[in-house]
């Protein structure tokens, strides 16, 4: 079993994860403006992703570039993983491959302290994705309570790159906002991700 195999509905029974789906949960967070080259870059990306239409096309040419801008938000002060094995639980289907993890810990070597679990939406299908994404959360979670990284929360995020949804999840609770955020909200998209990193969301 994988990620990918976790609906909302199985996440929910497997791990007696709770949800709370009626909160804004991020609507007074504070924008940031981005930097003139992520500007251009997505002013020139953004429509050939959409043109193209397929998921490589919005991870290589949104998703990637929106997450190194957090990157140099932060200060550099985080690690970016796309596409990491993380392993946490077999007997437990936490197996297989993350599409974006950011860690709270500047070691880009290994895996350290993951914060945010970023899952690309399969068919720009946001909702389908958030079952792989709390399972992503909760084996974070696992993770770092194994390491003894005792963090208040772990947060994630479903996209398909023009479209960003948040969750977040503070031990057996997962909030999933209910706002979706576009593109066009690129300012909001980084705010949330910056002050989700530094464990402010």
């Amino acid at each position: 079993m994988a990620y990918s195999d976790f609906t909302l509905k199985k996440v929910k029974l497997d791990f007696n994860i709770q949800t709370v789906e009626d909160q804004s949960l991020f609507s007074n967070t504070e924008e940031i403006e981005i930097s003139d080259y992520l500007a251009q870059t997505l002013k020139r990306n953004v429509p050939l992703a959409l043109a193209i239409n397929t998921e490589k096309a919005r991870s290589e040419l949104i998703i990637i570039n929106i997450l190194l801008e957090v990157k140099e938000k932060s200060s550099q002060k985080i690690s970016l993983f796309s596409g990491i094995d993380f392993n946490v639980d077999k007997e437990k289907g936490l197996t297989g491959f993350c599409d974006y993890i950011i860690s709270g810990s500047e070691e880009q070597l290994y895996l350290e302290l993951p914060v945010i679990t970023i899952v690309e939406a399969k068919n720009e299908n946001i909702i389908s994705g958030l079952g792989q994404c709390i399972a992503e959360m909760y084996a974070a979670q696992l993770f770092n309570q194994e390491a003894s990284h005792e963090l208040y929360c772990v947060y994630g995020a479903v996209t398909t790159g023009d479209e960003w949804r948040f969750v977040k999840l503070d031990k057996n609770v997962a909030y999933i906002d209910n706002d979706s955020y576009y593109i066009s909200d690129i300012n909001k998209i980084i705010g949330i991700l910056v002050n989700m990193v530094k464990g402010e969301a």
